[in-house]
């Protein structure tokens, strides 16, 4: 198995309404939890009770269907409303970041970290010594792991920002994507992710599900060809119809009845028929 550090604040965590874009599911694709990898449900963060939809699924979707016959795992230890600060190599956050991935490489091939950060610090001047920081993460992470040459993809914030509701907080946002940037030109193996054209939701400060649909497949499309993403997809208006499966195989579908009769959406008579109608 694969596996790729998903790390940063809550746009990466994950905040787009589940309810809004169709689910993607795929045995192929797992997640760290309580030490054990399980087949990847969203919101695939729980680090507050309304995480929903991130960048992630799109990612590693697009990663399986590349590699049809291998697996891969995320690592999920972003954590909503952080600062750059508290992604110091001392910290919390990182330390927990570093002990659930080492646990991973027990089992799995560290292949990539994918950062979404910097709304926390988009005021107060703070940018002023944003990129030193991350680089200095960039380089703290890569030496633990012994992956000099990890792949680092970065999102840049929406240009949304500093408009409306919460995404009035974060006046500075175009400062800290310049840092971004500057910082993918100057580290190896680092680049930069796109977020023009994503749309909030209204609170003005999280991405919506859909726009994060889009913003995995240009963190996928940076990975894969390692280098910058600085303008939209072509054809990300038919995002869906590539991300959606057309069959599903037999644990797919007892993995979405399963999750059916736990969210009280079917009853347990029409479980017990479809699940049988599997055999």
């Amino acid at each position: 198995m694969k596996s790729v550090l998903l790390i940063g604040q809550s746009n990466m965590a994950g905040r787009g309404f589940t309810n809004q874009v169709e689910p993607i599911i795929d045995e192929r694709i797992f997640v760290l939890r309580n030490g054990r990898w399980q087949m990847m449900d969203e919101p695939i963060h729980s680090d507050r009770a309304v995480a929903g939809i991130g960048p992630a699924a799109s990612f590693a979707k697009m990663w399986v269907d590349a590699h049809p016959n291998e697996t891969i795992g995320l690592i999920p230890c972003a954590d909503g409303g952080t600062s750059i600060d508290e992604w110091a190599k001392d910290q919390m956050l990182t330390r927990h970041a570093i002990a659930e991935t080492q646990f991973a490489m027990e089992s799995s091939d560290l292949i990539g970290i994918l950062w979404h950060q910097g709304e926390s610090d988009s005021l107060n001047g703070n940018y002023a010594t944003y990129s030193e920081k991350l680089k200095g993460l960039i380089d703290y992470l890569r030496e633990t792991f012994n992956k000099p040459e990890c792949p680092f993809v970065m999102g840049l914030l929406g240009d949304y920002l500093g408009q409306q509701g919460f995404g009035l907080s974060a006046p500075e946002f175009q400062h800290i994507n310049t840092c971004i940037q500057e910082v993918a030109q100057q580290k190896d193996n680092c680049y930069f992710v796109t977020a023009q054209a994503l749309t909030p939701n209204p609170d003005g400060i999280h991405i919506d599900a859909l726009s994060q649909r889009k913003f995995g497949m240009r963190y996928y499309k940076a990975f894969n060809e390692r280098s910058n993403v600085d303008v939209p997809l072509n054809g990300e208006e038919n995002i869906e119809s590539k991300l959606t499966k057309k069959k599903y195989t037999k644990n797919e579908k007892m993995y979405m009845l399963i999750a059916k009769l736990s969210r009280n959406q079917i009853s347990y008579e029409d479980f017990e028929k479809q699940m049988q109608s599997l055999y």
